[in-house]
């Protein structure tokens, strides 16, 4: 097997080297999976700092340098799979959605509604089908994803929103202290001395209030108060100078009809799981996509590779048949004509060989992408790569259901899509039961108990003696002994009249549940449609391979015969380059039909969800981005 060389390889393996130990000692630097964890931490000021994440590494890993031999790096379909859960840039922005998922359950547990999290496929790695060469464009989502779970669309221009989470307001159920402190001097000249006794009034108040609210997934709202403040003035007629004032009041809000019970009030969070839910099958699925992809480079790759060596070959023959020739017109044994055919027929061999090279180089450039965080080394980019896997491999060993129900069957049970739209559904369902509750009249049922207590010194010149406590202690213990209570209970009412928006809000969530339920149905279908085209065309490839098998053959035999002939003077060379020229055609022929049927078996693993147990692929290596050996 011929391996290719590039100029200055001793320097390129010294680099590679290099480049292990600088890879190996970057290891200790591999961010860890991500993951968002924050718990509740004794140290009360960690709620107010920011939570970081580290820069993405983007050094490649070391497994690229194991596998470079000679200056060449050789794959097997194993090795580009594993390159490709370590490296691959659409499997490392897609996993940045695991932990946005759970950021927001974060926010939801707290009332906040949810962001949501792009569940499309990240498809922005040019070649095998996917994104940039040869295929339509990316979605239009964070990353280069498509639409999210469930299938709706965003609209024109985006602008169609669902009524996914509508329902009453949410309250934040995180607790807020309030707290108040200030100091006032105020001076007011007076007209008429009759109410404070004074022509100028002055009064100097310090105030030191403090709060406590907090909601609950009931529709219960609690709130506690506790008012105090200081007044010293200049009247005569104020019979404490300085006044003391405390007061507290507790309250409790129950919302009895909209906004009552766990349905409506902890929508946002039952949501914000099924996305994480959906997040984590949508990871599965970009992991599908990212290997159903690798895997068709790679066998693009090997066909290149294959097909090169069957134009080398061809090319070298042309080249033999064109010395021997120039022997025998040296000779006079041939006329000039035969030479001049040979040298047409090396140059169109050169010409093929050409071709074949760089459509190698160009999917090696591609498969290199595709299995790296970088390419800034121009040495690792003009690297050749050998494909170790030949496209005649495991031509009959296929572990799949032999039955078609059987196929399709698994992948109704196991096809990701339908996982994530079965959740999505759910979701609907949640947002159709809230939407629902929202028609309601608002009915709330307030009550409070509170206190007030007075303090202060006795001012002489009111002329009143007082019996009030002089310090803050006793303000505050005649606010709490139930000697000036305040207390109340009362029931509010909202009764909106036709209630359009939240009819129409409600009649929208059911059309769009119901629509969910058709879309899942048609997946379904589609799914049912996609499994058997998959089996179709394995069969049709399979048949194509065994014709260019025996088309290979009979060449080979044509070729043979063609030679022998020559070789003892029966024939022409331009015969016997004819016919080698026919089996470098039907040995190409042979590459390319073994090629669509590898990647015809990939597509079938595709389409009945089995793609990553016919690669033994865990998703736990994917998650964190280190592939088992």
């Amino acid at each position: 097997m011929k391996i290719r060389k590039i100029a200055g390889g001793a320097v390129l393996i010294a680099m590679c080297g290099t480049s292990v130990a600088q890879n190996a000692a970057s290891t200790a630097m591999q961010e860890p999976a991500l993951r968002l964890d924050i718990p509740h931490s004794s140290n009360p000021f960690d709620a107010y700092r920011a939570t970081l994440v580290p820069k993405p590494n983007l050094a490649n890993t070391p497994r690229i340098d194991v596998l470079v031999h000679d200056g060449v790096l050789e794959l097997s379909l194993k090795d580009a799979i594993a390159l490709a859960l370590e490296n691959n840039l659409d499997l490392a922005i897609a996993r940045y959605n695991i932990p946005i998922a759970e950021a927001d359950i974060i926010r939801t547990r707290a009332g906040g509604s949810f962001r949501g999290v792009n569940t499309g496929v990240v498809q922005n790695t040019p070649g095998g089908g996917a994104g940039g060469f040869g295929s339509s464009a990316s979605g239009a989502g964070a990353g280069g994803t498509s639409g999210g779970a469930g299938g709706a669309g965003s609209g024109a221009s985006g602008l169609v929103q669902s009524t996914l989470g509508a329902g009453t307001t949410v309250q934040s159920y995180d607790p807020a202290i309030t707290g108040k402190l200030d100091n006032e001097h105020y001076t007011q000249p007076l007209s008429n001395i009759s109410i404070y006794g004074v022509q100028t009034l002055q009064q100097n108040t310090t105030t030191g209030n403090i709060g406590y609210t907090q909601s609950f997934p009931t529709g219960t709202t609690f709130s506690a108060v506790f008012n105090n403040e200081r007044s010293a003035t200049n009247s005569k007629y104020s019979y404490l100078n300085p006044t003391l004032n405390a007061y507290y009041q507790v309250a409790l809000q129950q919302q009895l009809l909209a906004g009552f019970g766990f349905g409506p009030n902890l929508r946002y969070l039952r949501i914000a799981k099924n996305n994480q839910k959906i997040s984590d099958e949508a990871f599965k699925l970009q992991v599908v996509t990212t290997i159903t992809q690798i895997a068709n480079m790679y066998w693009d790759l090997v066909a290149a590779y294959e097909d090169e060596q069957v134009k080398d070959r061809a090319l070298d023959f042309a080249k033999q048949t064109l010395d021997s020739g120039r022997k025998q017109l040296a000779l006079q044994a041939i006329p000039a004509m035969d030479v001049m055919k040979d040298e047409a027929e090396v140059a169109n061999r050169e010409q093929d060989l050409t071709i074949a090279k760089t459509t190698l180089q160009f999917q090696e450039l591609l498969i290199k992408n595709a299995l790296t965080k970088n390419l800034d080394d121009p040495i690792l980019e003009a690297m050749p790569v050998k494909p170790t896997d030949s496209s005649a491999e495991n031509m009959s060993q296929e572990s799949r259901p032999a039955d078609s129900e059987d196929a399709i069957g698994l992948a109704l049970k196991d096809r990701i899509e339908l996982i994530e739209s079965d959740i999505d559904l759910d979701n609907r369902r949640i947002s159709r039961s809230a939407a629902r509750n929202a028609l309601l009249p608002t009915v709330a049922m307030t009550a409070y108990y509170g206190g007030s207590g007075l303090a202060g010194l006795s001012n002489p010149t009111a002329g009143i003696p007082s019996t009030s406590p002089t310090d803050w202690h006793g303000a505050v213990g005649n606010a709490f002994n139930n000697t000036a209570p305040d207390y109340y209970v009362g029931l509010s009412v909202n009764i909106p009249i036709r209630n359009r928006v939240a009819k129409s809000d409600q009649y929208r969530s059911e059309l769009e549940a119901r629509q969910a339920e058709l879309r899942l149905q048609q997946l379904k279908k589609q799914i049912r449609i996609e499994v058997r085209n998959a089996e179709y065309a394995l069969e049709q490839n399979r048949a194509r391979v065994e014709s260019a098998r025996k088309a290979c053959d009979l060449a080979q035999k044509t070729f043979d015969i063609t030679a022998k002939e020559q070789e003892l003077g029966a024939g022409s060379s331009l015969q016997t380059l004819t016919a080698r020229r026919d089996l470098s055609a039907a040995e190409s022929a042979l590459v390319a039909a073994m090629t669509a049927y590898q990647k015809a078996k990939i597509e079938l693993d595709r389409a009945s969800g089995t793609t990553l147990e016919s690669h033994d692929i865990s998703i736990e290596s994917a998650r964190t981005g280190v592939a088992a050996n």
